[in-house]
């Protein structure tokens, strides 16, 4: 499962935000980065919410002073944690909470694998979310999609509506 977390960490992310200039392509590795752990056949550190508040502090540290540079760069952590989100990987507390619940990984197999033709209902609708954001978002216009590509950035207007005051 790649599409399901690409997909749903970029609309959320572009829901939730609203900002144009944050970089979604490291909003998306940062989704699909802890998919690299299935090589251990469990979940790893990167399924660890510990994890991704450290890499957060490390961006942050990292960047004092340089905005425009942590804006770019925030957009692992958020993946991140928009991965652990839409993967459910809160449901498994020793990988969730690791090394919190203790220094061994979890032993349950990784969410990416365990869901079986579940699993392909959510690639699907990975799919067509990302097909709808893509359209949404005007990355169907050739300029929007050459900035899109070169800085990750979105225009403007095609952020969600603000809905309701303050």
């Amino acid at each position: 499962m790649l599409i399901w977390y690409v997909a749903t960490a970029a609309v959320g992310v572009w829901a939730v935000f609203d900002s144009p200039a944050l970089d979604y392509r490291l909003v998306m590795v940062g989704a699909v980065l802890p998919v690299a752990e299935i090589v251990l056949g469990r979940p790893g550190p990167l399924h660890s919410l510990v994890t991704a508040v450290a890499i957060l502090g490390v961006v942050m540290v990292t960047t004092q002073g340089r905005r425009l540079v942590r804006r770019r760069w925030l957009g692992i952590p958020i993946g991140l944690f928009s991965y652990l989100v839409f993967s459910a990987t809160f449901a498994d507390t020793d990988a969730f909470w690791w090394p919190l619940t203790g220094l061994g990984l979890s032993d349950a197999p990784p969410p990416e694998v365990d869901r079986g033709a579940l699993s392909v209902l959510l690639e699907v609708a990975g799919v067509a979310l990302g097909l709808w954001w893509w359209r949404r978002v005007g990355l169907d216009d050739r300029r929007n999609l050459d900035t899109f590509r070169r800085t990750g950035q979105l225009p403007r207007a095609t952020m969600p509506p603000v809905s309701g005051s303050c």
